[in-house]
């Protein structure tokens, strides 16, 4: 009753609810009709009734049609409503009792939490006065009180439902909104980061062909507009896979893209097969800081290496320095020349990044004997310590 409804099937069990309730309508009306008062109590009983649930018709279909916030003259409707089942349960007769019903039910859906609470406990007190004091059938009495208590009771909690759902699809809607306003702001930056070398490089390019052609020295001016063509092309490769690949990188999908870009590209990769197996305890940041991390290794070895093999492992130890915790280490390296990206460029730079934002880390450089390039990319696990299953510092998970 709560919400407005979406379709008709809710429309129709919302007015079965409705016309259940009206089954307490049959005590006043009964009074009214068998002809026990004077014309004028009649008018005063037709004219009283029309008032009620006119009343109540008014509070019940603005629960209806929206959650509106408190308003006073919600309270001066629901004080009239006690008003006319009071006056009519005293000076008409005693079957104007189950006006109250309406009054809790009203009650419990109009007043704010907790008052909605209170209200109907003490209509429901003000219900039984009454009923002893005119001495209403007992029978009558009690159904007349736990209908009006309980529906009351119901519609409370149910108020107090549909605000907290309310609040909660709002609280999504602020997530979601951030979430989407972050993305963009990443976005943005890998978009720098991508863009940024490549046109400062096309403008540099561009003027050298521009004297060039002043000084006509037509075949190094179309050598320049050969890079030129090379440059943005690159640029744009670049800009789609940031578009396109932009989703949270899977470790497992990561690995098979890896293979086959290094099989394409004739270079032999050394690798456990259980190496997409899950790792208990990384989270979904860690587990996409480590696809960026092996996408842009594999990347960096396929292009600039001239590598015959590629090694990649994933290393289980203690978190350094002392820390409470694991890590997992990704750790990708070859044995090619190393030079073209021994210093650190825009790829390794917007890929620290990336795990800083998982709190990880990033070491990469040649290796150890001078010959190939190394790249360590470390996050931690989030699943504690396990003092009957401690790893071995140092344990290569293969």
């Amino acid at each position: 009753m709560g919400m407005p409804p979406e379709n008709r099937r809710q429309m129709f069990i919302k007015l079965c609810w409705m016309l259940l309730w009206l089954v307490y309508l049959a005590y006043p009306l009964t009074d009214l009709l068998n002809g026990s008062h004077t014309v004028a109590g009649q008018v005063f009983g037709w004219a009283m009734l029309a008032a009620f649930l006119g009343c109540y018709v008014t509070l019940i279909m603005r629960r209806q049609a929206r959650l509106d916030p408190w308003q006073r003259w919600h309270g001066w409707l629901l004080a009239t409503m006690l008003a006319i089942a009071v006056i009519t349960t005293l000076g008409l007769d005693n079957a104007w009792l189950a006006l109250f019903a309406y009054t809790a039910v009203s009650a419990g859906a109009i007043l704010p939490t907790p008052y909605g609470f209170y209200g109907v406990i003490g209509v429901a007190a003000l219900l039984v006065t009454l009923g002893l004091l005119t001495h209403e059938d007992g029978g009558a009495l009690v159904g007349i009180t736990l209908g009006g208590l309980l529906g009351g009771l119901a519609m409370t909690s149910l108020m107090r439902l549909v605000t907290t759902m309310r609040e909660l699809r709002e609280a999504r809607q602020a997530v979601a909104a951030l979430a989407a306003s972050d993305e963009r702001l990443r976005l943005a930056r890998d978009l720098h980061d991508l863009l940024g070398h490549s046109l400062s490089l096309i403008t540099l390019k561009t003027e050298l062909t521009a004297r060039f052609m002043d000084q006509e020295r037509y075949e190094e001016a179309r050598a320049q507009v050969g890079d030129i063509e090379k440059v943005s092309r690159q640029a744009l490769v670049d800009v789609r896979e940031a578009i396109g690949g932009y989703r949270r990188p899977k470790l497992a999908v990561e690995l098979a893209a890896a293979r086959t870009a290094l099989s394409a590209a004739d270079i032999q990769i050394d690798a456990p097969l259980d190496l997409a197996d899950p790792r208990p305890g990384l989270g979904l940041e860690q587990e996409g800081a480590l696809g960026w991390a092996l996408r842009e290794a594999v990347t960096n070895v396929v292009r600039h290496s001239g590598a015959t093999v590629c090694r990649i492992r994933l290393i289980e130890d203690f978190a350094p320095d002392g820390a409470v915790g694991r890590v997992l280490t990704l750790e990708v390296a070859d044995n090619g020349s190393g030079g073209k990206h021994s210093t650190p460029g825009n790829g390794l730079t917007g890929l620290g990044e990336r795990l800083a934002l998982a709190d990880g880390w990033l070491d990469a450089g040649l290796a150890k004997r001078g010959k190939g390039f190394t790249l360590r990319a470390t996050v931690p696990l989030r699943r504690p310590i396990d003092a009957d299953q401690e790893p071995v510092a140092g344990t290569v998970q293969e």
